[in-house]
């Protein structure tokens, strides 16, 4: 996949009433991509009426474009309300258009009933906001409706979960585009969680719940601190302090995945990192990550990923020219 020679151009669709959260993060997360010392995306906030759009906190806000950004973006995403509403016949017709353009479309969540109201979401697998997902599911038969998860990609079609998983997809297009470094780059300057784990291939991810507690904070962070290292479940469990099995009951109950599932996938973000900011060879990006060698490094990101190493490097390098 070539990189564009400009930034990327992202209309974001304000549904009325918009949540102020679900319209921010678009903006707050796309604008904050810088490639090769240029803007990775250029974002345009659009509604169907220009002017004053009402949001859920009972202000107004100050919308200057309409939706021909939307035919002059690369893709759309919808932002929902966080409630029930009816979809404007005019957006709808504007994603359609778009999607039949060959546009990428995202909601961001109850901006999902938009994209289903176009039939874009007809025999896709889908999610919402999780209050909503019944809804969506009965108004909208076609669509397969997956409640538990953040986000789901399905081709050119993507939709996210309520509010904060609005942040997961993002940061996921952008890991999409432009690689893992620039994605957890934009993670460090949001102060948010970087890509969550998913367990499918490239690029179509159904990730993992969001973690819910902070008793094995520290050791994550001293994991992630050796990842070099060949670290065990016993050694996980001696740095906390606690058994192997409450160790893992606790690392369950907050990340949603065993704790080894969990170093897998830290490792592999390191060695995706490793290739695109290092020209390290892959025996040496194998054990940085604590992969081990070169073909489990292979084995690994050719599952996750699609993609050989040379070839993940070839596409997302930050280098000037892709390393031997």
């Amino acid at each position: 996949m070539a990189r564009p020679r400009g930034p990327r151009r992202v209309a974001v669709i304000a549904a009325t009433p918009v949540s102020m959260f679900n319209l921010a993060i678009p903006e707050l997360l796309f604008e904050r991509v810088e490639i090769d010392g240029g803007p990775g995306y250029e974002v345009v906030i659009c509604a169907p009426e220009p002017g004053p759009v009402p949001t859920t906190g009972g202000l107004d806000l100050q919308v200057r474009h309409g939706l021909e950004a939307v035919r002059a973006a690369d893709m759309a995403v919808v932002v929902g309300t966080g409630q029930r509403y009816v979809p404007d016949p005019r957006t709808v017709a504007a994603v359609r258009e778009a999607a039949a353009a060959g546009k990428r479309i995202a909601s961001i969540c109850s901006g999902a009933f938009v994209l289903a109201e176009a039939g874009l979401l007809d025999g896709r697998r889908a999610t919402t906001y999780w209050n909503q997902a019944d809804e969506l599911r009965e108004r909208y038969p076609a669509v397969d409706v997956t409640g538990d998860v953040l986000y789901v990609q399905d081709g050119r079609i993507m939709t996210s979960s309520g509010y904060a998983a609005g942040i997961d997809l993002c940061l996921h297009i952008i890991r999409t585009d432009y690689g893992a470094a620039a994605a957890n780059q934009v993670a460090r300057l949001a102060l948010v969680a970087p890509v969550r784990p998913g367990g499918q291939t490239q690029f179509t991810q159904t990730p993992l719940p969001p973690e819910r507690g902070t008793a094995c904070a520290d050791t994550r962070g001293w994991a992630m601190r050796n990842l070099d290292k060949p670290l065990t479940l016993t050694d996980l469990a001696r740095h906390a302090g606690v058994s192997v099995r409450t160790l893992t009951r606790r690392f369950h109950a907050e990340s949603g995945v065993s704790p080894l599932q969990w170093l897998l996938h830290q490792r592999i973000e390191r060695a995706k990192e490793l290739l695109e900011t290092t020209g390290l060879p892959m025996d040496q990006v194998a054990h940085a990550s604590g992969l081990g060698t070169a073909d489990s490094l292979r084995a690994h990101l050719v599952r996750r990923t699609g993609l050989t190493p040379s070839a993940y490097r070839a596409q997302f390098s930050r280098l000037g020219a892709p390393a031997a």
